[in-house]
């Protein structure tokens, strides 16, 4: 693999949120795979993340596949339905669709797919109970239509029990902090071939704590609840993070 161009398309968990920088930038679980792909392979790959975060499955297909697919990549991640599966009346088979679509266009333009599932946030959310079954058909859902490719790669994470423990997430309960976005990038390593760093499965990871009880309703919960009833996006207005190539050396 001399020549790789990883280009990522989703939503928050992709454009990685909650794995903040301190000059205020996100990092992530694509960032840090990028680089460690680098490291691991021995030489410069081509990067690209399109992810922006907010977004419904059907609009990270209707956005930004074409987008990424434009760029002529080897490999394209894509990860969707998070926010989807958060609404009751979402039909999940449809958002289930979304996958078979990219895997399409993937084999129609020889890109190999990498496919991840995400966090698994449950245990630690209001409504969780409902959370962890819509999170359960949507897995069995895109696990269905994948059944018969095993050239997908695949990083699966909802199953991950270690991964769904509160060291791993970060104020809000609903994005993964560093530690959880090195898990993550782990496992895209090892679905690809390579050893990543140890230290990325368990990375030193503490509870962040943050706020709890009607402060953790008034801070996190209460801004998502005004997006639905606006209609809007925390994405919206935003831009892709790396909407074209940048190199990642090994170090």
């Amino acid at each position: 693999m001399s020549d790789v161009r990883f280009v990522a398309i989703g939503d928050s968990f992709t454009e990685g949120v909650g794995d903040d920088l301190p000059d205020g930038r996100v990092r992530g679980w694509a960032d840090i795979a990028a680089q460690g792909w680098a490291d691991a392979a021995g030489h410069t790959i081509q990067y690209a993340n399109l992810a922006v975060r907010g977004k419904l499955a059907w609009a990270i297909v209707e956005e930004q596949l074409e987008p990424a697919l434009a760029l002529n990549p080897t490999h394209l991640s894509f990860n969707g339905g998070g926010n989807d599966m958060l609404r009751p009346r979402t039909d999940l088979e449809h958002i289930a669709d979304t996958f078979s679509r990219v895997l399409r266009r993937c084999d129609e333009q020889g890109v190999t797919l990498i496919l991840l599932s995400g966090a698994n946030p449950a245990g630690q959310l209001p409504m969780g109970s409902m959370i962890q079954r819509r999170g359960d058909e949507l897995s069995a859902a895109v696990l269905r239509r994948i059944a018969n490719r095993p050239d997908v790669v695949r990083a699966l994470n909802w199953p991950d029990r270690e991964l769904a423990r509160s060291p791993y997430w970060s104020e809000d309960r609903l994005h993964m902090n560093a530690a959880g976005h090195h898990r993550v990038a782990a496992r895209v390593l090892d679905a690809l071939g390579y050893e990543p760093p140890a230290e990325w499965w368990a990375p030193s990871a503490k509870s962040v704590g943050g706020v709890v009880g009607l402060a953790y309703y008034r801070e996190h919960v209460g801004p998502w609840v005004r997006r639905r009833l606006t209609r809007t996006s925390s994405g919206d207005g935003r831009a892709a993070k790396y909407p074209s190539w940048v190199e990642r050396a090994p170090h």
